[in-house]
């Protein structure tokens, strides 16, 4: 199930991604810097308490009963014509 909320999620953005054509038109390059000290952010953070389970239920599903035009008429088509 996790598995499938993550894709449901991911999906979107892989697919706006997949919609972009990105050409690089310059070579990055690094600037120098000069570090010291200081010290990294610390974070608190409150996450939302999620229950994820599964159930079982059953579902109608309905029949669906196509009639092709020419349908049990003539020879069958097998691909050795």
């Amino acid at each position: 199930m996790k598995k499938l909320i993550m894709t449901a999620l991911v999906a979107p953005f892989v697919m706006a991604l997949a919609a972009c054509d990105v050409d690089q038109t310059k070579e990055p390059e690094l600037p120098e810097v000069e570090v010291k000290g200081g010290q990294a952010p610390e974070f608190d953070v409150e996450t939302a308490d999620v229950d994820v389970g599964t159930k079982t239920t059953t579902v109608e599903v309905p029949t669906v009963d196509v009639d092709m035009p020419g349908d049990a008429e003539g020879k069958p088509v097998t691909g050795d014509e």
